[in-house]
């Protein structure tokens, strides 16, 4: 199964963003990108890929005492950004530090349960909005996300979310953070 851990925007902080880029599906070129739903928004944390099932076990254990390690920290959605002109998000504002060291004791916890993870490369927290198969000028969408902030939201769980299958995303696993004994 594909999975892959994440943090979850509350309901409010998404219907300021959707309110924000309505008005972007309609500019020319936008019928060019495919726009994620609000239901598939998140801040991926650690992508993990094909995951064997025997592994599960061990991984939620180790996402469940990396969770408790944590303490709910505040973020909130800000402005925008591109991936190479293929991908549109939203990034995050507020203690990103916080969640940066999330990510990162994340990962440690899938490579403990034995999973192989992609090649160490920086942590840019973003919530992707729109893909574009070859890449585009996003230019004009990332300047109309400027100045965004959504309400800020304190994180209290992290989540397991199996990508693919019958919906797109399935939350299969859910930790509140800082629950250590």
């Amino acid at each position: 199964m594909r999975l892959f851990a994440a943090l979850l925007p509350p309901e409010e902080a998404a219907r300021q963003l959707d309110s924000r880029i309505i008005p972007l599906r309609s500019r020319p070129g936008a019928d060019g990108l495919r726009w994620t739903g609000r239901p598939g928004w998140h801040f991926t944390l650690a992508f993990m890929g094909e995951v064997d099932e025997t592994l599960v076990p061990a991984l939620e254990a180790g996402l469940a005492r990396t969770a408790g390690d944590h303490d709910p920290f505040r973020l909130r959605l800000a402005g925008g950004g591109n991936f190479g002109g293929r991908a549109l998000w939203s990034g995050a504002a507020g203690d990103v530090g916080a969640m940066t060291r999330l990510a990162t004791d994340v990962k440690s916890a899938a490579q403990k349960a034995g999973i192989m993870m992609e090649a160490d490369r920086p942590y840019v927290p973003h919530l992707t909005l729109a893909h574009s198969r070859a890449p585009a000028d996003l230019r004009p969408y990332v300047r109309a996300l400027t100045g965004f902030e959504s309400a800020p939201w304190t994180v209290r769980e992290l989540v397991l979310v199996r990508s693919g299958e019958e919906s797109r995303y399935q939350v299969v696993g859910g930790w509140p953070l800082g629950a250590a004994t």
